[in-house]
């Protein structure tokens, strides 16, 4: 077990997979806990990373899926808020490479009804690093108290981001007006090319690098399937390659991939503060046991990321 302790604040979303029915006409939904957040507190709890979920989780059916999945994988409940609001619900739907698509039903929903009242910094509790990011950080009211609660964290808390853009749901204008603001908060920031795109169409991702270094945030990382992932460290630039993998479908690939990083950086001693004395050959490396997990996760159906027993096991999965 690590003796980093990681925070991570985020909406937990029932991730409806349609199959056929029972009956002619009829359609099956098979939810699986999900959203980005919680994948990533999944995932970080069964690498071996001391793991505390600050989540608003519902009284529904859902809420007790999300509580006895986080619980079961090992992470830490006791700064969640029991929520009277229902859960978010999204429809996925896969296309021949196995990425999802999403329709979402989340107006209304707990997730985003943080009070100043409730997410306060006492709520981070012990932490080296607070993770968050994707819905949480753009849908209101919540977000801009997420938002002051960044700002508020001592020097001694990394601050990770992944937003994880939904164009489905928020106009991605509103990451871009955002993403200087996110980068002055955090010391990492990893997002996929999909969301680049979102964000900066057409933009070289060097470009968009380093106007978010200027802005002050030290480490980029940006996935890119097949091709691997682009480091970047305050400019200092390598690219990762990708991990040959069977892929069922790559729900939850990129939030394994963000708590492979994190928790690589925490075995190593790079966690608890601002990254200053982190070098890009150390960061190469989180990066690529980062796609190690993703790659495992890519292998099996929904967001189900590996323990460190089966990256143990997986010591001959290749490069492509």
């Amino acid at each position: 077990m690590s003796l980093t302790q990681v925070a991570v604040l985020g909406e937990c979303v029932a991730d409806a997979f349609p199959a056929d029915g029972p009956e002619p006409g009829g359609l099956t939904l098979r939810v699986l806990p999900g959203g980005g957040p919680t994948n990533t507190a999944v995932a970080l709890a069964r690498l071996g990373t001391r793991t505390r979920f600050l989540g608003r989780i519902s009284h529904d059916a859902f809420g007790a899926l999300f509580r006895s999945h986080l619980d079961a994988s090992g992470v830490d409940l006791s700064a969640c808020v029991s929520a009277a609001e229902p859960s978010t619900l999204a429809v996925a739907t896969l296309d021949d490479a196995g990425r999802a698509g999403y329709s979402f039903h989340a107006e209304g929903t707990a997730d985003w009804q943080w009070s100043a009242a409730e997410l306060t910094a006492d709520r981070v509790g012990p932490a080296t690093c607070l993770h968050t990011g994707s819905l949480t950080l753009v849908r209101g009211p919540g977000a801009e108290l997420v938002e002051s609660l960044l700002s508020a964290l001592p020097e001694t808390v990394t601050v990770s981001i992944d937003p994880n853009v939904r164009a489905e749901l928020v106009d991605p204008a509103v990451y871009r007006a955002r993403m200087p603001r996110w980068c002055a908060l955090a010391d990492i920031v990893k997002l996929s090319d999909d969301d680049l795109e979102h964000v900066h169409p057409g933009e070289p991702v060097e470009r968009v690098c380093d106007a978010w270094h200027a802005a002050g945030v030290r480490l980029v990382v940006v996935t890119r399937g097949p091709r691997g992932a682009l480091v970047s460290v305050d400019g200092a630039r390598a690219r990762v390659p990708a991990l040959a993998a069977e892929v069922v479908d790559t729900v939850g690939a990129g939030d394994s991939f963000t708590a492979g990083l994190l928790h690589r950086l925490g075995t190593e001693g790079s966690l608890g503060g601002r990254l200053k004395d982190l070098g890009l050959e150390r960061a190469v490396e989180a990066a690529a046991f980062a796609s190690r997990v993703a790659a495992l996760t890519c292998s099996v159906p929904g967001a189900d990321p590996p323990w460190a027993r089966d990256l143990a096991a997986g010591e001959g999965i290749g490069r492509s």
